[in-house]
Protein backbone atom coordinates (compact mmCIF):
# COMPACT_ATOMS: atom_id res chain seq x y z
CA UNK A 1 0.00 0.00 0.00
CA UNK A 2 2.90 2.86 0.88
CA UNK A 3 3.96 1.68 -2.18
CA UNK A 4 1.38 2.17 -4.79
CA UNK A 5 0.79 5.92 -2.79
CA UNK A 6 4.55 6.54 -3.55
CA UNK A 7 4.15 6.04 -6.98
CA UNK A 8 0.87 7.62 -7.36
CA UNK A 9 2.78 10.72 -5.59
CA UNK A 10 5.60 10.45 -7.74
CA UNK A 11 3.25 10.76 -10.99
CA UNK A 12 1.32 13.34 -9.60
CA UNK A 13 4.68 15.32 -8.70
CA UNK A 14 5.60 14.85 -12.64
CA UNK A 15 2.44 15.75 -14.17
CA UNK A 16 2.73 19.20 -11.97
CA UNK A 17 6.11 19.85 -13.32
CA UNK A 18 4.68 19.33 -16.75
CA UNK A 19 2.26 21.62 -16.45
CA UNK A 20 4.25 24.24 -14.84
CA UNK A 21 6.71 24.01 -17.43
CA UNK A 22 4.13 24.12 -20.49
CA UNK A 23 2.16 27.78 -18.46
CA UNK A 24 5.75 29.15 -18.24
CA UNK A 25 6.92 27.99 -21.99
CA UNK A 26 9.32 30.17 -23.40
CA UNK A 27 8.73 31.94 -26.09
CA UNK A 28 12.32 32.06 -28.03
CA UNK A 29 11.52 30.33 -30.25
CA UNK A 30 14.42 28.79 -32.71
CA UNK A 31 17.19 29.80 -30.11
CA UNK A 32 17.93 26.46 -28.68
CA UNK A 33 21.16 24.62 -29.41
CA UNK A 34 22.26 20.68 -28.81
CA UNK A 35 19.05 19.73 -31.36
CA UNK A 36 20.99 16.58 -31.82
CA UNK A 37 19.45 15.55 -28.58
CA UNK A 38 16.45 15.54 -30.61
CA UNK A 39 17.01 13.34 -33.43
CA UNK A 40 15.39 10.04 -32.48
CA UNK A 41 16.61 6.84 -32.40
CA UNK A 42 14.88 2.81 -32.83
CA UNK A 43 13.18 1.90 -35.76
CA UNK A 44 9.86 0.44 -33.63
CA UNK A 45 9.35 4.03 -32.24
CA UNK A 46 10.24 6.13 -35.35
CA UNK A 47 7.78 3.83 -37.51
CA UNK A 48 4.94 4.87 -35.09
CA UNK A 49 5.89 8.94 -35.82
CA UNK A 50 7.28 9.26 -31.98
CA UNK A 51 4.39 8.86 -30.19
CA UNK A 52 6.02 5.72 -28.18
CA UNK A 53 6.64 7.56 -24.66
CA UNK A 54 3.63 5.64 -23.22
CA UNK A 55 4.47 2.06 -24.85
CA UNK A 56 8.44 1.85 -25.45
CA UNK A 57 10.35 -0.45 -23.38
CA UNK A 58 13.67 -2.12 -23.32
CA UNK A 59 16.51 -0.47 -23.66
CA UNK A 60 15.30 1.44 -27.10
CA UNK A 61 13.09 3.42 -23.60
CA UNK A 62 16.20 5.01 -22.39
CA UNK A 63 15.66 7.97 -25.59
CA UNK A 64 11.84 7.97 -25.26
CA UNK A 65 10.85 7.57 -21.71
CA UNK A 66 13.79 6.15 -19.47
CA UNK A 67 10.65 4.53 -16.77
CA UNK A 68 10.01 1.85 -20.11
CA UNK A 69 13.79 0.25 -19.65
CA UNK A 70 12.49 -1.47 -16.39
CA UNK A 71 9.88 -3.32 -18.58
CA UNK A 72 12.14 -5.53 -20.37
CA UNK A 73 11.15 -8.62 -21.45
CA UNK A 74 14.64 -10.42 -20.66
CA UNK A 75 17.33 -9.80 -17.97
CA UNK A 76 20.02 -8.05 -20.37
CA UNK A 77 19.30 -6.03 -23.67
CA UNK A 78 21.86 -4.31 -26.19
CA UNK A 79 20.75 -2.28 -29.52
CA UNK A 80 22.19 -0.59 -32.20
CA UNK A 81 20.41 1.56 -34.57
CA UNK A 82 21.68 3.33 -37.69
CA UNK A 83 19.96 6.33 -38.80
CA UNK A 84 20.75 7.87 -42.83
CA UNK A 85 19.75 11.40 -41.13
CA UNK A 86 19.75 15.07 -43.39
CA UNK A 87 22.47 16.64 -45.48
CA UNK A 88 24.39 13.36 -45.87
CA UNK A 89 24.46 12.91 -41.88
CA UNK A 90 24.76 9.91 -40.01
CA UNK A 91 23.95 8.55 -36.63
CA UNK A 92 25.05 5.86 -35.06
CA UNK A 93 23.56 4.86 -31.54
CA UNK A 94 24.44 1.79 -29.29
CA UNK A 95 22.81 1.44 -25.88
CA UNK A 96 23.00 -1.81 -23.40
CA UNK A 97 20.89 -2.32 -20.41
CA UNK A 98 20.76 -4.39 -17.38
CA UNK A 99 17.66 -5.84 -15.28
CA UNK A 100 18.90 -6.71 -11.37
CA UNK A 101 16.08 -7.95 -9.02
CA UNK A 102 15.67 -6.14 -6.07
CA UNK A 103 17.53 -3.10 -7.58
CA UNK A 104 15.82 -2.09 -10.64
CA UNK A 105 17.20 -1.62 -14.44
CA UNK A 106 20.35 0.45 -15.23
CA UNK A 107 21.17 1.29 -19.19
CA UNK A 108 23.98 2.97 -21.09
CA UNK A 109 23.67 4.43 -24.24
CA UNK A 110 26.45 6.45 -27.22
CA UNK A 111 24.92 8.44 -29.79
CA UNK A 112 27.26 9.79 -32.32
CA UNK A 113 26.86 11.98 -35.76
CA UNK A 114 29.11 11.90 -38.87
CA UNK A 115 29.05 14.66 -40.80
CA UNK A 116 31.95 13.50 -43.59
CA UNK A 117 34.74 15.65 -44.51
CA UNK A 118 33.60 19.45 -44.66
CA UNK A 119 35.91 22.30 -46.64
CA UNK A 120 37.61 24.73 -43.96
CA UNK A 121 36.97 28.50 -45.26
CA UNK A 122 38.94 31.23 -43.05
CA UNK A 123 39.27 34.86 -43.06
CA UNK A 124 42.15 34.60 -45.08
CA UNK A 125 41.44 31.76 -46.96
CA UNK A 126 37.33 32.20 -47.79
CA UNK A 127 37.42 30.04 -51.18
CA UNK A 128 39.16 27.40 -49.29
CA UNK A 129 41.88 26.73 -51.71
CA UNK A 130 44.31 25.56 -49.21
CA UNK A 131 42.08 21.83 -49.84
CA UNK A 132 41.78 21.61 -45.81
CA UNK A 133 38.86 20.05 -44.29
CA UNK A 134 37.36 19.35 -41.05
CA UNK A 135 34.85 17.39 -39.50
CA UNK A 136 32.48 18.10 -36.50
CA UNK A 137 32.15 15.84 -33.67
CA UNK A 138 28.79 15.47 -31.88
CA UNK A 139 28.40 12.76 -29.08
CA UNK A 140 26.09 12.32 -26.12
CA UNK A 141 26.63 9.68 -23.65
CA UNK A 142 24.03 8.80 -21.28
CA UNK A 143 23.24 6.57 -18.38
CA UNK A 144 20.03 5.90 -16.84
CA UNK A 145 18.49 4.25 -13.29
CA UNK A 146 14.50 3.11 -14.05
CA UNK A 147 12.45 0.74 -11.75
CA UNK A 148 8.81 -0.80 -11.55
CA UNK A 149 7.43 0.83 -8.07
CA UNK A 150 4.05 -1.33 -8.87
CA UNK A 151 2.99 -3.96 -11.28
CA UNK A 152 1.11 -0.92 -12.90
CA UNK A 153 3.89 2.29 -12.47
CA UNK A 154 7.18 1.95 -13.63
CA UNK A 155 9.59 5.58 -12.96
CA UNK A 156 13.05 6.28 -14.14
CA UNK A 157 15.42 8.55 -15.32
CA UNK A 158 18.70 9.30 -17.31
CA UNK A 159 21.61 11.67 -17.30
CA UNK A 160 23.51 12.98 -20.16
CA UNK A 161 27.13 14.24 -21.41
CA UNK A 162 26.69 16.67 -23.96
CA UNK A 163 30.16 17.00 -26.29
CA UNK A 164 29.81 19.13 -29.44
CA UNK A 165 33.21 19.96 -31.43
CA UNK A 166 33.72 22.07 -34.30
CA UNK A 167 37.44 22.33 -35.44
CA UNK A 168 39.08 24.80 -33.11
CA UNK A 169 35.94 25.25 -30.72
CA UNK A 170 33.95 22.92 -28.58
CA UNK A 171 31.41 22.97 -25.93
CA UNK A 172 30.11 20.77 -23.31
CA UNK A 173 26.83 20.48 -21.39
CA UNK A 174 24.80 18.11 -19.38
CA UNK A 175 21.26 17.15 -19.46
CA UNK A 176 18.89 15.49 -17.66
CA UNK A 177 15.47 13.15 -18.27
CA UNK A 178 12.68 11.90 -16.16
CA UNK A 179 10.05 9.72 -16.98
CA UNK A 180 6.80 7.95 -15.71
CA UNK A 181 4.56 5.24 -17.61
CA UNK A 182 1.13 3.81 -15.77
CA UNK A 183 -0.26 0.75 -16.79
CA UNK A 184 -4.19 0.24 -16.87
CA UNK A 185 -4.83 4.17 -16.08
CA UNK A 186 -7.98 4.56 -13.57
CA UNK A 187 -8.35 0.41 -14.09
CA UNK A 188 -9.52 0.85 -17.65
CA UNK A 189 -7.18 -2.30 -19.04
CA UNK A 190 -4.89 -1.89 -22.10
CA UNK A 191 -5.11 2.18 -21.74
CA UNK A 192 -0.96 3.33 -20.54
CA UNK A 193 -0.14 7.25 -19.92
CA UNK A 194 3.60 8.22 -19.78
CA UNK A 195 4.99 11.27 -19.23
CA UNK A 196 8.32 12.46 -20.03
CA UNK A 197 10.51 15.76 -19.15
CA UNK A 198 13.19 15.70 -21.26
CA UNK A 199 16.90 17.60 -21.81
CA UNK A 200 16.56 19.89 -18.65
CA UNK A 201 19.94 21.82 -18.11
CA UNK A 202 21.69 24.56 -17.92
CA UNK A 203 22.91 26.42 -20.84
CA UNK A 204 25.90 25.09 -23.03
CA UNK A 205 29.10 27.41 -24.53
CA UNK A 206 31.74 27.33 -27.28
CA UNK A 207 35.40 28.01 -26.60
CA UNK A 208 38.44 27.14 -27.64
CA UNK A 209 41.32 28.87 -29.52
CA UNK A 210 39.47 29.04 -32.46
CA UNK A 211 37.85 31.84 -31.29
CA UNK A 212 40.87 33.82 -30.94
CA UNK A 213 41.85 37.37 -33.30
CA UNK A 214 44.76 39.30 -33.48
CA UNK A 215 43.60 42.72 -32.18
CA UNK A 216 45.91 45.74 -30.86
CA UNK A 217 44.81 47.35 -27.78
CA UNK A 218 43.45 51.17 -28.22
CA UNK A 219 44.59 51.99 -25.10
CA UNK A 220 48.73 51.62 -23.92
CA UNK A 221 51.89 51.19 -26.62
CA UNK A 222 51.29 47.39 -26.15
CA UNK A 223 51.84 45.33 -29.72
CA UNK A 224 49.65 43.45 -31.31
CA UNK A 225 48.53 40.03 -29.51
CA UNK A 226 45.52 37.74 -28.86
CA UNK A 227 42.28 38.02 -27.76
CA UNK A 228 39.73 35.81 -27.01
CA UNK A 229 35.61 36.13 -28.07
CA UNK A 230 33.38 35.27 -25.32
CA UNK A 231 30.44 32.59 -27.25
CA UNK A 232 27.01 33.77 -26.17
CA UNK A 233 25.42 30.84 -24.39
CA UNK A 234 22.92 28.80 -25.74
CA UNK A 235 19.35 27.13 -24.34
CA UNK A 236 18.88 23.32 -24.79
CA UNK A 237 15.85 22.10 -26.23
CA UNK A 238 13.62 20.53 -23.32
CA UNK A 239 9.91 19.55 -23.31
CA UNK A 240 7.40 17.70 -21.57
CA UNK A 241 5.85 15.41 -23.56
CA UNK A 242 2.53 13.38 -22.63
CA UNK A 243 1.36 10.31 -23.83
CA UNK A 244 -1.79 7.88 -24.03
CA UNK A 245 -1.64 4.34 -25.47
CA UNK A 246 -4.46 1.70 -26.00
CA UNK A 247 -3.55 -1.89 -26.58
CA UNK A 248 -5.50 -4.63 -26.95
CA UNK A 249 -5.56 -8.14 -28.69
CA UNK A 250 -7.39 -9.11 -31.73
CA UNK A 251 -8.85 -12.29 -31.71
CA UNK A 252 -5.88 -15.30 -30.70
CA UNK A 253 -2.85 -13.95 -32.77
CA UNK A 254 -3.17 -10.30 -33.46
CA UNK A 255 -2.42 -7.46 -31.48
CA UNK A 256 -3.62 -3.71 -32.15
CA UNK A 257 -2.02 -0.39 -30.77
CA UNK A 258 -2.57 3.10 -31.19
CA UNK A 259 -0.30 6.25 -29.45
CA UNK A 260 -0.51 9.96 -28.76
CA UNK A 261 1.78 12.49 -27.71
CA UNK A 262 1.70 15.84 -27.41
CA UNK A 263 5.32 17.92 -26.73
CA UNK A 264 5.57 21.11 -25.22
CA UNK A 265 8.80 22.06 -26.71
CA UNK A 266 10.48 25.19 -24.54
CA UNK A 267 11.90 26.99 -27.19
CA UNK A 268 9.79 25.56 -30.38
CA UNK A 269 6.15 25.03 -31.34
CA UNK A 270 4.35 22.92 -29.78
CA UNK A 271 4.21 18.99 -31.91
CA UNK A 272 1.85 16.14 -31.74
CA UNK A 273 2.66 12.73 -32.56
CA UNK A 274 0.50 9.71 -33.43
CA UNK A 275 1.10 6.36 -34.17
CA UNK A 276 -0.28 2.61 -34.52
CA UNK A 277 1.40 -1.17 -34.99
CA UNK A 278 -0.02 -4.20 -35.51
CA UNK A 279 0.90 -7.22 -34.36
CA UNK A 280 1.36 -10.69 -35.33
CA UNK A 281 2.21 -13.07 -32.77
CA UNK A 282 3.51 -16.71 -33.48
CA UNK A 283 5.09 -19.26 -31.22
CA UNK A 284 8.71 -18.46 -31.89
CA UNK A 285 8.35 -15.09 -34.32
CA UNK A 286 6.09 -12.02 -34.41
CA UNK A 287 5.66 -9.15 -36.99
CA UNK A 288 4.77 -5.96 -37.04
CA UNK A 289 3.73 -3.54 -39.39
CA UNK A 290 3.27 0.50 -38.20
CA UNK A 291 2.49 3.96 -39.51
CA UNK A 292 2.54 7.41 -37.79
CA UNK A 293 2.24 10.92 -38.52
CA UNK A 294 3.55 13.98 -36.26
CA UNK A 295 2.85 17.59 -36.92
CA UNK A 296 3.69 20.75 -35.41
CA UNK A 297 1.27 24.07 -33.95
CA UNK A 298 1.68 26.85 -36.34
CA UNK A 299 4.37 25.94 -38.72
CA UNK A 300 3.82 28.53 -41.20
CA UNK A 301 7.80 29.32 -41.29
CA UNK A 302 8.11 25.27 -42.62
CA UNK A 303 10.60 24.84 -39.38
CA UNK A 304 8.99 21.37 -38.87
CA UNK A 305 10.01 19.75 -41.99
CA UNK A 306 8.90 15.72 -40.88
CA UNK A 307 5.32 13.83 -41.18
CA UNK A 308 4.16 10.70 -41.90
CA UNK A 309 6.25 7.31 -41.00
CA UNK A 310 5.80 4.16 -42.12
CA UNK A 311 7.92 0.18 -40.76
CA UNK A 312 7.89 -3.10 -39.97
CA UNK A 313 9.43 -5.43 -37.51
CA UNK A 314 10.58 -8.93 -36.92
CA UNK A 315 11.20 -10.80 -33.37
CA UNK A 316 12.43 -13.91 -33.26
CA UNK A 317 12.64 -15.96 -30.05
CA UNK A 318 15.55 -18.51 -30.29
CA UNK A 319 16.52 -20.63 -27.38
CA UNK A 320 18.53 -18.44 -24.64
CA UNK A 321 18.67 -15.07 -27.10
CA UNK A 322 15.21 -12.86 -28.46
CA UNK A 323 16.29 -11.61 -31.78
CA UNK A 324 14.80 -7.92 -32.93
CA UNK A 325 15.03 -5.93 -36.08
CA UNK A 326 12.72 -2.88 -36.53
CA UNK A 327 12.70 -0.37 -40.13
CA UNK A 328 11.58 2.73 -39.90
CA UNK A 329 10.69 5.91 -42.97
CA UNK A 330 10.20 9.01 -42.31
CA UNK A 331 9.04 11.67 -44.92
CA UNK A 332 11.46 14.90 -44.64
CA UNK A 333 10.44 18.09 -46.47
CA UNK A 334 13.39 19.51 -49.09
CA UNK A 335 15.73 16.89 -48.18
CA UNK A 336 15.29 12.95 -48.93
CA UNK A 337 13.38 10.48 -46.50
CA UNK A 338 14.88 9.48 -43.45
CA UNK A 339 16.07 5.96 -43.16
CA UNK A 340 16.33 3.51 -40.04
CA UNK A 341 17.32 0.52 -38.90
CA UNK A 342 17.87 -0.91 -35.61
CA UNK A 343 18.94 -4.66 -34.10
CA UNK A 344 18.38 -5.44 -30.55
CA UNK A 345 19.00 -8.54 -28.54
CA UNK A 346 17.89 -9.78 -25.38
CA UNK A 347 19.20 -12.42 -23.06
Amino acid sequence: MTTRILSLALLFCVLVFSLTDASAQNKRYGTAGASELLIPVGGRDVAMGNSGIATSKGVEALYWNPAGVARMNTSAEGMFSYMSYIADIKLSYVAVAGSFRGLGAFSFSLKTLSFGDIPLTTETDPEGIQGRTYSPSYTTLSVGYSRALTDAIAAGFSAKLISERIDLVSATGVAFDVGVQYRDVGGFKGVTLGVAVKNIGPQMAYDGPGLLRDATPAEGRRPQQKFSLTSAGFDLPSSVELGLAYESPIGDQFIGTVDGVFANNNLAENTYHFGGELGYLAERVQLFGRAGYSFQENNDNDSYIYGATLGAGLVYMAPGIVVTVDYAWRDVDLFDANNIVSVKLGF
